[in-house]
């Protein structure tokens, strides 16, 4: 019997995670806490995107949610703003639904940049391609972490996905969000 269980296990290694789609360095470390740096395993997408690694640049202080680092993105009142993407090592496929898991909060010591903004996640087939919207929230306007759970459908393969911080209702101002723990997606469904 223990050999029967033994070969079923090994058998099963190679569909072992398949439902899951990593995204390296989901909690922005390796580097030490520095203002415009991209983090590890990270590209910018947007022109004039340079992410804050955090807690300690520009007086933000908040502890992480996991680790020792997050990551800060800004909204500017000259109406540009920061996205950074990251291809996935799995692709989404198409037709299914997924879920994103991660922690999301913003600061008030940012200066210049201290509103509230929302967050959008848009799935692309190349790097910072034409992208469809995934994922928007409401207004990110909680100091404290919080851990948000988002479900989404897909319409095509997406090979990247792109974190933007955007404005509230489309008004260009200020403002900054605060990004830990990307959790590895996951079909819906799927513990």
């Amino acid at each position: 019997m223990r050999a029967y269980t033994t070969l079923f296990l090994l058998l099963m290694i190679p569909f072992i995670g398949k439902s899951q789609h990593y995204l390296s360095n989901g909690s922005f470390e390796g580097l030490k806490p520095q203002d415009a740096t991209m983090p590890i395993g990270w590209l910018p997408c947007k022109l004039g995107t340079t992410p804050d690694i955090l807690p300690g640049p520009w007086g933000v202080i908040k502890e992480p949610s996991e680790g020792e680092t997050y990551l800060g993105l800004i909204t500017r009142a000259d109406n540009s703003w920061e996205s950074i993407t990251q291809r996935l090592e799995q692709p989404l496929q198409a037709n299914k639904c997924y879920r994103l898991k991660l922690d999301l909060a913003y600061s008030i010591r940012y200066p210049m940049h201290n509103k509230p903004i929302k967050l959008r996640v848009y799935g692309s087939q190349e790097k910072c391609a034409d992208s469809v919207l995934l994922i928007e929230t409401d207004l990110i306007d909680h100091v404290d972490w919080e851990a948000y759970d988002f479900l989404f459908r897909t319409d095509a393969v997406f090979n990247f996905l792109i974190f933007e911080a955007f404005f509230p209702d489309g008004e260009p101002i200020g403002g900054n969000i605060l990004i830990d723990n990307i959790q590895p997606i996951k079909e819906c469904g799927r513990a």
